[in-house]
């Protein structure tokens, strides 16, 4: 009598999706790469539309070549119209006519969208051309349920310079102005402790977390939006995601390591390496 073939287990149910619109990073410590190893670390599925690609390593930026608007819009629809997505994160998106292209295909998309508004890179080469930081301003912003301007981002988009914690508010009000659900500024360029401020304009939560004096820290705000978008997928809601984020990227952070002659990368794998 033979024995009955096994039964086929069912098939897995697909993770919550999350699609990143940014820039590649060739050394793999920020842009792109750097959001799906964070994707991966929080256990969902990424996916990518590129706008352009650099030629990048440990010492700065050394080329940006922007990719044709075409190329761009295809990728983005090729996902969400088959595939689709529980959150969006947009970074490094390089010119003004690729910035408006992602506002308007983000029209497309209902999901939270997480901004990182990227306008330098670490070692201070600049990645958005002047004449775009107005259209995100007026189109990009407006789109963005949490927006995660770092200090010299803030000053980028409004004008406001923050000298110290309290001049936080101030910042975000300003950028709360330009029309995200919820901002968050990252303090981190502060003396002292690391402060940022989360807030929509009613609410407001101060997250303080100890200073690491760590010289390898390539990719950070890529990693933090990114984990953001993946924990909002998840159904956090923007406190939990922001917090469970920040989590994460301090641990990376002080995970991270050497690589090249320059500024190492956080450690996107380091909860797997405990």
């Amino acid at each position: 009598m033979s024995e009955s073939p096994p039964t086929a287990a069912p098939p897995a149910a697909a993770p919550p999706r999350v699609l990143t619109i940014a820039g590649s990073d060739s050394g793999g410590g920020a842009g792109i790469q750097a959001d799906l190893k964070t994707m991966l670390a929080f256990g969902v599925h990424g996916m990518s539309a590129i706008v352009a690609v650099t030629a990048q390593n440990s010492l700065g930026v050394h080329g940006v070549w922007d990719l044709p608007s075409d190329a761009v819009r295809a990728q983005i629809r090729a996902v969400v119209d088959d595939i689709g997505v529980d959150a969006v994160k947009t970074g490094m998106l390089s010119s003004a006519a690729l910035v408006a292209l992602v506002a308007t295909e983000l029209d497309r998309v209902d999901a939270p969208v997480v901004v990182d508004p990227v306008g330098v890179s670490k070692h201070g080469d600049p990645l958005l051309a002047p004449d775009a930081v107005d259209v995100v301003r007026r189109e990009l912003m407006p789109r963005a349920t949490i927006a995660t301007p770092n200090l010299d981002e803030v000053r980028l988009l409004t004008g406001v310079t923050v000298r110290d914690a309290a001049d936080l508010p101030r910042a975000a009000a300003a950028m709360l102005a330009l029309g995200p659900r919820w901002v968050l500024v990252k303090g981190g360029h502060l003396p002292g402790d690391a402060i940022d401020l989360l807030t929509d304009g009613s609410t407001e939560i101060l997250l303080r977390s100890r200073r690491l004096d760590r010289r390898h820290t390539h990719g950070t705000g890529c990693t933090l939006a990114s984990a953001i978008a993946s924990r909002l997928a998840r159904g956090d809601s923007p406190t939990q995601a922001v917090r469970a984020a920040k989590d994460y990227v301090s641990g990376a952070l002080a995970a991270g390591f050497p690589l090249g002659a320059g500024i190492g990368p956080v450690d996107h794998g380091y909860r797997h390496r405990r």
